[in-house]
């Protein structure tokens, strides 16, 4: 039965830069890179060698806990580069890409004419099975487990965000193909979510074997986290997948034509950019040309949004399970009286400053910080933005100690890093929530396998 649910806590955070709904073709990049480092927890073992010519779909490398779970190459090309970092940590796989895109021949096939291990098998062999995500840990998940749910939120309420009713339209048969293969990969429902608050697009509202829940409130309502703990709550020992609405594309399209057709379109959003617009571009694009027209000012590029988002190069590469690109300015003006010299730009969710009197304003926020690292005190600032029946504090000091009991207790198999942006945001001692709570999901994984 479809719920109908109203978030209160939370809070939107305006920004200048809303991308205008306009969809450009991005320009044409020589490279695109998949970094293994946008997936927590994964062992990359290489299957290619620099030098090595790939068509789309072709495996780069893949986990050596689950070789199962396999990472396509976005495009056709010849392997540029495997940059390493620290004790040889493989960071980017670079190829440089064919202007004409070949692929991998998958063959086209109905997925309700499929059974469930066939299903599995295309997924796993061509790539598209990294774009299901699962919960605990917050990791590519494991197709050996049987899931109890699959949860796809049609909306992002983060800072920017693309708008997926405006992306989505006109993508029903595919959206729908990418449905019925996740409907055959779980015993359960197929739980997809839409903004109450608006009028969703007929792509999500007619779409069948789902169940289609409708949740409302300030960000972050858009979090798939916040809608499975509300809707189909996980215990230990539970799974529940996850998938975003373009990713859902990109499986229909698999069944569709045979092939591992990356392409996405991207918000480039933020008060840095001249002309904030869509484009339409390919999974672990290059960057550059999508940020060359910028505003004055030492920019900050961001792929992802400015809570959770990852911070790259002006000429660095979109991140895998990123729909948004954004550019703010890097700030470190110093301020007579610090954070407390008046200022009707600065926005806080306190009554500290004046921007409670403006809560349709939009700002132009920049990257400081507001302080350095200081003791973690009590002052109830992450309850009022942590829409979870979670203590988060408590929560967070239990995974600082390492007590896995405690955070078992607490909830840690409900959240992931995305569900503490906000708690970080707002934290007046700093501390690197996100951080901590990936930590600690790891932590567990490990001590659970």
């Amino acid at each position: 039965m479809s719920k109908v649910l109203k978030i209160k806590k939370g809070t939107d955070i305006k920004l200048i830069g809303e991308a205008e709904k306009v969809v450009a073709d991005a320009p044409y990049s020589e490279t695109i890179a998949i970094k293994p480092t946008d997936f927590p927890g994964l062992k990359p073992k290489m299957a290619v060698k620099v030098g090595d010519e790939v068509k789309a779909g072709t495996t780069l490398f893949y986990d050596k806990d689950n070789e199962q779970i396999k990472f396509a190459s976005p495009v056709s090309g010849e392997i540029a580069e495997i940059k390493r970092g620290e004790k040889r940590v493989i960071l980017e796989v670079v190829v440089i890409a064919d202007k004409e895109i070949k692929y991998e021949d998958f063959k086209a096939a109905d997925p309700s004419s499929l059974s469930k291990d066939e299903i599995l098998a295309k997924m796993t062999s061509s790539g598209v099975w990294p774009f299901v995500k699962q919960r605990p840990y917050d990791v590519v998940a494991n197709p050996t487990k049987n899931p109890k749910a699959i949860f796809i939120s049609a909306f992002d309420s983060a800072p920017l965000a693309a708008d997926n009713d405006f992306i989505m339209h006109g993508e029903n048969a595919t959206f729908q193909k990418g449905i019925d293969a996740l409907a055959k990969l779980t015993a359960g429902k197929v739980h997809l979510t839409i903004n109450g608050a608006e009028k969703a697009d007929e792509v999500f509202t007619s779409a069948k074997n789902v169940q289609l829940n409708k949740i409302s409130g300030p960000h972050p309502a858009g979090n798939v986290g916040v809608q499975i703990h509300h809707i189909d709550p996980i215990a230990k020992g539970e799974v529940v997948w996850t998938v975003k609405p373009q990713d859902v594309l990109i499986i229909g399209r698999l069944f569709e034509t045979g092939k591992f057709d990356a392409s996405r379109v991207v918000a480039v959003t933020g008060p840095q950019i001249k002309n904030p617009k869509y484009y339409k571009t390919i999974l672990g694009t290059n960057t550059k040309a999508l940020f060359s027209e910028m505003k004055d000012g030492i920019s900050r590029f961001i792929s992802g949004n400015v809570l959770t988002g990852t911070r790259i190069n002006q000429d660095g590469y979109l991140g895998f399970y990123d729909t948004q690109l954004t550019s703010i300015l890097e700030g470190g003006k110093p301020r007579m009286f610090g954070w407390i010299t008046p200022n009707p730009d600065q926005f806080s969710i306190s009554r500290t400053l004046v921007s409670w009197l403006t809560p349709n304003k939009k700002y132009n926020l920049t990257a400081d910080q507001n302080g350095e690292g200081r003791p973690f005190v009590v002052t109830e600032e992450y309850e009022k933005v942590f829409p979870f029946d979670i203590y988060p504090v408590q929560l967070i000091k239990s995974i600082m100690i390492d007590d896995i009991e405690l955070m078992e207790n607490l909830g840690i198999y409900e959240v992931a890093p995305e569900d503490f942006a906000l708690c970080e945001t707002i934290c007046t001692s700093k501390i690197e929530s996100q951080k901590i709570v990936r930590d600690g999901l790891l932590m567990l994984k490990a001590e659970m396998s």
